[in-house]
């Protein structure tokens, strides 16, 4: 197995943006991107330099062939993705939003990706990562995804890997809001660095104070937490210190989705690096807020040179007079 920086894992799907901003039922025509947290984050980090892998199962069609085209110009290792003859990838549709979030429906129940089962898990692929990167939404897609979830996250634990869970809350997926809550949680205990939402936050811990909420998985044994706030930036705390770290300042918002994913790239590229927290949280402000200027969930993911460029021209809200 090739020797790698990051490896993820998760549900990839075809997604088709309205060319139109309108509500869906309206929209006639539409652009073929691709979508899934997971792939978001191995991008981002790809692209920045670094060796991500993403390990999943797709449908032996034309939206599986074009997930791996995708990921293979990117530069994202994709030698554990399983094809399966017997079920489909999944696929959504989204708005096109002229402000707040997009409308967005999906088309993946049954899907390939949905089917994975952990002695499909290849603990050689994820062994040879040196930090696992997990997110919320495997643990909702069926009972054995959920068992390959944990799988994965006990065994890079036990080898001694760094992992980072980012929520990823996605209601509609799950039986119940208890369950939820409870599932995820299970999983954040056991990472190293916990990257929720604000509004995550207040559904995971009860809270919204963002210090409470760090304070909630810190005292789990969690190592470090960042809070993302939006536009405010992101709050962090851990034995190191703890801190607000100010957004970048943005003048035209064009889709919201992929910013987490984005802020999870930065993040996780600096804890590789050994940067203080605070460093890490603002390199993940950076590509958030450069995500944002886009439509499609991964496409304003910078570059490094890109990403540094950016840090250095662009004002944060904190440096605003």
């Amino acid at each position: 197995m090739k020797a790698l920086d990051v490896v993820t894992f998760g549900e990839a799907m075809a997604m088709f943006i309205a060319d139109e901003a309108g509500p869906l039922s309206d929209a006639e025509h539409f652009t073929r991107s691709l979508a899934g947290a997971e792939t978001n984050t191995a991008i981002g980090i790809a692209r920045l330099g670094f060796k991500s892998g993403w390990a999943s199962k797709i449908g032996q069609d034309s939206f599986g062939e074009f997930i791996m085209k995708r990921l293979e110009k990117e530069g994202v290792n994709t030698e554990c993705v399983l094809k399966d003859s017997r079920y489909a990838t999944g696929f959504l549709i989204k708005s096109k939003a002229v402000e707040g979030d997009p409308e967005v429906q999906y088309f993946r129940k049954g899907s390939a990706a949905s089917t994975m089962s952990p002695d499909e898990a290849n603990s050689g692929y994820f062994l040879a990562a040196r930090h696992l990167h997990l997110t919320g939404i495997p643990l909702a897609l069926s009972a054995s995804v959920k068992a390959f979830s944990h799988q994965v996250l006990t065994l890079m634990k036990e080898a001694g890997k760094t992992v980072s869970f980012d929520p990823n809350v996605r209601l509609a997926l799950w039986g119940s809001r208890e369950e939820m809550v409870k599932e995820i949680n299970l999983a954040a205990f056991q990472a190293d660095f916990v990257l929720p939402g604000e509004e995550e936050g207040f559904i995971l811990t009860g809270s919204r104070d963002p210090e409470s909420i760090a304070d909630f998985y810190l005292e789990q044994g969690v190592k470090g937490v960042a809070v993302k706030l939006g536009p405010e930036g992101a709050f962090f705390k851990s034995a190191e210190g703890k801190g607000l770290v100010s957004g970048y300042k943005v003048e035209n918002v064009m889709d919201t989705v992929g910013a987490g994913d984005g802020f999870a790239a930065g993040f996780v590229s600096g804890i590789l690096e050994g940067l203080p927290m605070a460093e890490c949280v603002k390199r993940g402000n950076a590509i958030g807020a450069m995500a944002v200027q886009s439509i499609g969930d991964s496409d304003g993911y910078p570059s490094r040179e890109q990403l540094v460029q950016y840090m250095n021209s662009h004002v944060r809200e904190a440096d605003r007079v």
